[in-house]
């Protein structure tokens, strides 16, 4: 006969029976029970990372390895479903993938962090913003035949440091702080233009102490087709003078005197660095600064050439034309030498714009 059981170890089996009861209803509802022994060995499973299809990071300035064009089974970086290749930016492009999609996240402009095409071929290229690949004779990288990237862009540095020096194409517009000429040359080439004298400027003229012409002109005509023979080398002030001079004093004697214009003017000398009278020790001439001109003949259009010299007893027409131009000439230069002033000047009228004290001109 068994022992009586105690209210309190029967109160102990009936709360055992409850609690296994629950444990057998929960285990119908989740499906089958693991025995209480497994339950503590149980790990939470790792979370799996998934890729997203999104466009690739742009590239790094850093430089390419040649690994990264190697077999993919070499490579030592991870390729998986757990951890793929999202951080590798030169990767294979297989058919059907939108290029210009691809390329979206590239800066606009030129190529300056590439994306790899053609990986694990025999043809890696660059590809463009466009989507072509870029070719050796563009401006970017390009694939040398050691495998490595090589610059081909043009140093940006340089180009803007060319962009900022002046470029005086046209020394008549541009302010002088440019290059460009003064003021008082650009009104004197405007006097120029409207006697219709033909001439163009020359590079500055500096051929030592007291030799110097700062904004040269050549001069080839005047004012109704008169030719200068040779071509004269003057400072703009004397060829403004004596364009003047040659319009509105010898043309008019020289159609009174002969019914005929001047066909042309023949010089001596106009830019020569010298002293006066090319004597040693004396001071230099005003030819030393393209400031002067002689003139030795004068053709007209009729053929008759007038030589400036001392004329004959019966040279009635030739004497009143070289006294006229001897007086006219005055009112246009400060100094006129001619035959008759001294044995320097036997052969030729010498028009110059020296400054003198007092505005003082010598005409002899």
């Amino acid at each position: 006969m068994l022992p009586p059981v105690s209210r309190f170890r029967r109160r102990r089996l009936s709360m055992a029976g409850l609690a296994l009861t629950t444990a057998l209803v929960a285990g119908g509802c989740s499906g089958d029970m693991a025995p209480p022994g497994d339950l503590l060995a149980i790990e939470p499973a790792a979370p799996m990372i998934r890729s997203e299809p999104s466009a690739p990071a742009i590239m790094s300035s850093a430089p390419i390895a040649p690994a990264m064009f190697a077999d993919a089974s070499d490579s030592s970086v991870p390729n998986s479903p757990d951890a793929p290749m999202q951080n590798v930016l030169a990767y294979p492009v297989s058919a059907g993938v939108d290029m210009n999609e691809m390329t979206s996240a590239l800066p606009e402009g030129r190529l300056e962090q590439p994306v790899v095409t053609g990986i694990g071929t025999d043809n890696p290229q660059l590809a463009g913003t466009s989507g072509n690949p870029v070719d050796g004779g563009s401006d970017g990288m390009v694939i040398g035949a050691d495998g490595q990237f090589q610059d081909n862009r043009i140093d940006d540095a340089q180009v803007q440091v060319a962009g900022l020096m002046p470029r005086v194409g046209n020394p008549m517009s541009a302010p002088q702080w440019a290059g460009g000429m003064p003021a008082a040359e650009k009104a004197c080439r405007n006097r120029l233009k409207r006697l219709g004298v033909t001439y163009r400027d020359l590079p500055a003229v500096n051929s030592g102490k007291g030799c110097s012409i700062p904004y040269p002109v050549e001069v080839t005509e005047l004012s109704g087709g008169i030719k200068i023979k040779p071509a004269a080398k003057l400072n703009c002030q004397i060829t403004d003078a004596f364009a003047q001079w040659v319009k509105n004093e010898l043309a008019p004697a020289a159609r009174l005197r002969y019914l005929s214009g001047v066909s042309s003017i023949n010089q001596l000398s106009s830019y020569s660095c010298r002293t006066m009278n090319s004597k040693r020790g004396a001071p230099m001439s005003e030819h030393a600064t393209g400031n002067a001109i002689d003139v030795g003949k004068i053709t007209l259009d009729n053929g008759q050439a007038i030589s400036v010299r001392k004329p004959g007893f019966f040279s009635f027409r030739e004497k009143s034309l070289l006294k006229t131009i001897r007086s006219d000439s005055c009112k246009y230069f400060t100094t006129v030498l001619g035959p008759g002033s001294d044995v320097h000047h036997k052969d030729h009228f010498h028009f110059d714009l020296r400054t003198r004290k007092a505005g003082y001109r010598h005409c002899d």
